[in-house]
Order: C-alpha cells, then sequence, then structure tokens
C-alpha cells in the first residue's frame, strides 16, 4: 500500500473534502483526487460516496480512517522523537483534560508520568470546554469525541461507551411507561438502545455530574445513562444492573497536540505514558485501573 496515498486519503476524510484538504493543506486539489482513486483502486474498495455537493466515508472507509489515522499518527510520533536525538523529556508540561476523565484517573496517571519524569513541571487543568491550546499555552489537551480541528492532530488512547443503569430493585417499566431517571436536563426524552428498544424517561433529579449521578443510581432513585468504565464494577458486583447499551453512544478519548512536527520530547513522554497506562483502550481496561 502507497502510504503517502494513505496519507492523502485521511487528510480528506478528516476535512471531509478534497477542496478543504487541498486549501488546509497547500496541495492541489486534483492531486488528491488522483491519489485517493489510486488508493481506491489499489484496495478494489471504494472509500468515498461522492455526491454532487457532500462527500462521506463508506463503512469500508470509515474503518480505514480511524486504523490508518491512528498508524500515520504514531509513524509521526516516532520520527519526531528520533529527529530529536532523544533528547530528555524536562520542563513545563501544560494540559487540559476533560472533568470525568480527571475526577476518576487523571491523578494516578499525572502522579504516574511524575514519578517517571520528573524534570517535567506536569500541570494539568480540568475543563469540558474546547480550549484554544495555542492561546492558551496549552501543549496537549484531552478531548472527548472532538469535532476536527485543522490545525490539532493526535490518537485515541480510550475507548467508551454509555449504558442504561439502575439499581436492581428498580422494575424496568413496560412499553409506554415512564421510568424516573437522574439526569442531566429536565426535559422528558426517550432514550433508544442499541437493540432498537426504547425507554421513556421522566427526570426526578438533575444533577451535572456523571458520578453523582452514578451515586444517585446507586440509591434505587431511577435508571440513567452512564460510561461503561464509570458503573463495570458496580454491574460485576450487581450493584447495578444494565438494561442495555444506548444507542450510538461511542465515545472516544483523544490526545490531541498543535502539530505533529517537532512534537517535543515532554510531549511524546506523555503520550507514551498514556499508551503503556491503557494498552488495549478498552472501557474494561479503565474501570479496572480507576479500581487498582
Amino acid at each position: 500500500m502507497d502510504l503517502l496515498a494513505l496519507a492523502d486519503f485521511t487528510l480528506v476524510a478528516r476535512h471531509g473534502g478534497f477542496g478543504r484538504a487541498a486549501r488546509a493543506s497547500g496541495r492541489p486539489k486534483a492531486t488528491l483526487s488522483r491519489r485517493v482513486a489510486e488508493l481506491e483502486a489499489d484496495l478494489a474498495l471504494r472509500l468515498f460516496e461522492r455526491g454532487a455537493r457532500v462527500l462521506t466515508l463508506t463503512e469500508e472507509g470509515r474503518a480505514l480512517h480511524e486504523r490508518a489515522g491512528a498508524l500515520l499518527t504514531e509513524i509521526d510520533e516516532a520520527a519526531a522523537a528520533i529527529a530529536a536525538g532523544g533528547a530528555r523529556a524536562r520542563g513545563r508540561l501544560r494540559i487540559s483534560a476533560p472533568l470525568l476523565f480527571s475526577q476518576i484517573a487523571m491523578g494516578k496517571v499525572a502522579a504516574g508520568f511524575a514519578l517517571k519524569y520528573p524534570e517535567v513541571r506536569l500541570s494539568v487543568t480540568t475543563e469540558d470546554r474546547a480550549v484554544d491550546m495555542v492561546e492558551e499555552g496549552y501543549d496537549l489537551v484531552i478531548r472527548v469525541n472532538p469535532v476536527p480541528e485543522e490545525a490539532l492532530v493526535g490518537r485515541i488512547f480510550l475507548r467508551d461507551r454509555m449504558v442504561v443503569a439502575a439499581s436492581p430493585g428498580l422494575t424496568r417499566p413496560a412499553q409506554g411507561d415512564y421510568a424516573p431517571a437522574v439526569v442531566r436536563s429536565e426535559e422528558r426524552a426517550v432514550w433508544t438502545l442499541a437493540d432498537g428498544a426504547s425507554l421513556a424517561v421522566a427526570p426526578v433529579l438533575v444533577l451535572s455530574s456523571l458520578v453523582m449521578i452514578r451515586d444517585a443510581v446507586r440509591t434505587g432513585l431511577g435508571a440513567a445513562r452512564l460510561p461503561v468504565s464509570l458503573v463495570a464494577h458496580d454491574l460485576a458486583a450487581g450493584r447495578l444492573v444494565s438494561w442495555g447499551d444506548v444507542a450510538g453512544s461511542d465515545i472516544a478519548l483523544w490526545a490531541l497536540y498543535p502539530s505533529r512536527r517537532l512534537l517535543s520530547a515532554r510531549v511524546c513522554a506523555f503520550l507514551d505514558h498514556l499508551r503503556e497506562t491503557f494498552p488495549t483502550g478498552e472501557p474494561e481496561e479503565l474501570a479496572a485501573y480507576v479500581a487498582e
């Protein structure tokens, strides 16, 4: 497989079109189109559905983009580390991380990194908003299902999914009845499950934190949509039961940084630390890490 053609494909997929990819990279649109067509011919697969105005990934294209993007990022990271001449990780490292991951795991992750790299002055800020890395001086950000940005690159290091969890003493309602629910929004809603079933819910408590919601659900007050990583041990111990996976609730945690080029040794070191801490990136791995 032509790695340059693969890189062009991931560029187009990331930007959602040949024109936007051409403008972002400064490369001719016709060249990108030709390279992607050659890759499709080599693979004997259609990677994009080409409409008059819209370019969308096929199922095969989505699978290739996810896997190839991570592979190309790792190649770039390795090249950057080699180019840095094996420089030691040192200096200030500022990271922004989302609230839930920070509450359940970031303290332990950060402490482990600090022990391995005592010359790095690590500073972690917890916030769910999309910070401006350049303007606010961050070296790396951790984001949940981020919207693609031209200026940022990175890799997925953890995956999760949402389940509807409830106390064993709470009876799942019959079709058409409302289930009491602990939620983030007061509006009545219908939750669609991965198996096609649906649950009508009526909020009985509104909380802003998923950790608080989990704790409230344990009391038997109502059901809630919660990440597997947050309730895996409760499910295994029988404190909670699952009413099913939430449809379309796949979660990906990304480590993002401004550029693949000239990546600092301290950022490379933190990316390596994440990879070593979560080698499989599965929800159960995060749950086990938190419980240690």
